[in-house]
C-alpha cells in the first residue's frame, strides 16, 4: 500500500487542535477517522492482479532518432483503474514520458505510448512496468511491479552516408574509363577483334574466324568482382573517445562508407569485429541488404577491455577468403607495441592481400602542439610531437612492408578511406 501526500497533508491539518486540546483522545479520535478513510480508499482502488499488459516491440531505431513504445494496459477487474503507470526503460533510452496517468474502465484497455530517444548504441531494456491504482479518495493506493520485458535495437547513425552520392560518381566515372579503355586478359568475355602481331594465340576464336576467313580473336574485361574483409579492432584501444565519440564508433562510419561503396562497385563486402575472438560477423554472400547487415552487425557491439589478439588476424582473414583481397584494418596506431602485433600481422597479410591500416588520429595533438603560452603548454606541446612522431614512424614502416596507412581525424576518416579504395580501384590493384 502506498499512503499519498495528501493524507499526510490531512494529518498535519487534523493534527493543529490536537497541539491545542488538553488530552489525547481527540488525536486517537482523527487518527482513527483518517485510517479509516485510507481503508476504505484502499479498498475502493481497483485491483492490480486483475491487470493484463501486452508490449509491442518497437523495432530498430538509429542513435539520436526517435521511437514510439507501446504499451496496451487491460482492466479485466470489476473496478475502474484509476492511477499511474510507470514503463521501466533503463536510463540510455532516453524516455521523455515514462510515467503516466491512466483511467482505465472494468473490462477494458488502453494504450500508452512512451517516446524513446535513446542516447546510447546497441540493445536497450525495459525489464518491468509498474502500476500505481488510487482509490476515489487519493488518500492511499496500491501499487504492482509486474514483469513485462522489452527491448529496442539503436543502430549505428551512419552519419558518413553523406559522402556516398559524391564517392559512388567517382567509382561511376572510373568503372566507365575502364569498360573503354581497358581489354587484355580476364576472365569475362569482352569482344571479338582482328588478330594482330603479338596477340596470344590461344586466344583465337577459331568458328569466327572461320566465318570470315580472317584470323580473330577474343578480348576478355579484366575483373572487377574483387573481395574487401574489413577487420575492426573492438579491442581495449577501441574504447578511447577522441572528440565526441569512441574510436569504436568512428571505425563503423569508415566501414559502413567503404562496405557500401564496395558493394555498390559490385565487390564482395565481409565485415568481421575482432579482438580475442569474432564478436560480430556480416557479409554481401548473404543474401539480403548489406547495410541493413552491417549495422545490425555492429549495433551490440562494445569495446573490450582486453589486448588485441594480432597473430590471430591473419587466420581469421583466410577464414573468410582464400582469393587476394582487399583487407582493411579499422584499428589504431598509438596504442601497446605495434612491432611486436600490428606490424608483423600486417607484413603476413601484405604476402597475400593488398593491406590497408585505417585509424584515427585525434586532432587535440594539433591543438596542444600549437599551444605554448606557458611552461604547462609546452610540455603538453612535447608530449604531442612524440605522439605524432611515434605515428609517423609506425605509418612509414608500414608503407615499407607495402601496407597503405590512411591516419585521419574522426569526420575525415571515412571519406579518406572511400578515396583509397578509389584509388586502388584507379591503379588496377584490386
Amino acid at each position: 500500500m502506498a499512503i499519498s501526500g495528501r493524507y499526510v497533508l490531512l494529518v498535519l491539518v487534523g493534527l493543529v487542535p490536537v497541539l491545542l486540546a488538553p488530552g489525547w483522545g481527540t488525536v486517537l479520535a482523527v487518527l482513527g477517522v483518517l485510517a479509516a478513510l485510507a481503508a476504505a480508499d484502499l479498498v475502493l482502488a481497483g485491483s492490480l492482479r486483475s491487470v493484463q499488459l501486452q508490449r509491442a516491440e518497437p523495432g530498430n531505431v538509429a542513435l539520436n532518432g526517435t521511437i514510439d513504445a507501446r504499451l496496451t494496459v487491460r482492466n479485466d477487474g470489476n473496478r475502474r483503474l484509476r492511477g499511474t503507470l510507470r514503463d521501466g526503460w533503463q536510463p540510455s533510452a532516453g524516455a521523455r514520458n515514462p510515467v503516466q496517468d491512466v483511467d482505465i474502465p472494468a473490462h477494458e484497455s488502453r494504450r500508452v505510448t512512451v517516446r524513446l530517444q535513446p542516447v546510447r548504441r546497441g540493445d536497450l531494456k525495459a525489464p518491468h512496468v509498474t502500476l500505481r491504482s488510487f482509490g476515489p479518495l487519493r488518500l492511499a493506493a496500491r501499487q504492482r511491479t509486474m514483469e513485462c520485458p522489452g527491448a529496442v535495437r539503436v543502430l549505428p547513425p551512419f552519419h558518413s552516408r553523406r559522402h556516398l552520392p559524391s564517392k559512388l560518381r567517382k567509382l561511376r566515372e572510373l568503372d566507365g574509363k575502364a569498360a573503354v579503355q581497358i581489354r587484355g586478359a580476364g576472365t569475362e568475355f569482352d569482344s571479338l577483334r582482328d588478330y594482330v602481331r603479338g596477340d596470344d594465340v590461344r586466344s583465337i576464336d577459331w568458328r569466327a574466324t572461320a566465318r570470315r576467313s580472317s584470323v580473330v580473336v577474343r578480348t576478355w574485361r579484366p575483373e572487377r568482382d574483387r573481395r574487401v574483409v574489413m577487420v575492426l579492432d573492438t579491442s581495449r584501444t577501441s574504447a578511447a573517445r577522441i572528440d565526441d565519440e569512441t574510436r569504436l564508433d568512428t571505425g563503423m562510419e569508415a566501414a559502413l562508407l567503404l562496405g557500401v561503396l564496395a558493394e555498390r562497385g559490385g565487390d564482395r563486402v565481409d565485415f568481421l569485429a575482432f579482438d580475442r575472438r569474432t564478436r560480430a560477423w556480416a557479409g554481401s554472400a548473404v543474401q539480403g541488404n548489406l547495410l541493413g547487415q552491417l549495422v545490425q552487425a555492429m549495433a551490440p557491439l562494445d569495446a573490450e577491455l582486453i589486448e588485441m589478439d594480432w597473430p590471430a588476424v591473419p587466420a581469421q582473414v583466410r577464414a573468410v577468403t582464400a582469393h587476394r583481397s582487399l583487407v582493411v584494418l579499422l584499428t589504431s596506431l598509438d596504442g601497446g607495441a605495434p612491432e611486436e602485433g600490428l606490424l608483423p600481422a600486417a607484413a603476413r597479410l601484405a604476402n597475400d592481400h593488398v593491406v590497408v591500416v585505417a585509424a584515427v588520429r585525434d586532432p587535440q595533438l594539433g591543438t596542444m602542439l600549437r599551444d605554448r603560452a606557458d611552461a604547462t603548454g609546452v610540455f603538453r606541446a612535447a608530449a604531442a610531437e612524440r605522439a605524432l612522431l611515434q605515428r609517423a614512424a609506425v605509418s612509414a614502416e608500414l608503407r615499407r612492408l607495402g601496407v597503405e596507412v590512411v591516419d585521419a581525424e574522426p569526420h575525415q576518416l571515412p571519406p579518406r578511406l572511400a578515396d583509397m579504395y578509389i584509388r586502388l580501384k584507379a591503379a588496377g590493384k584490386l
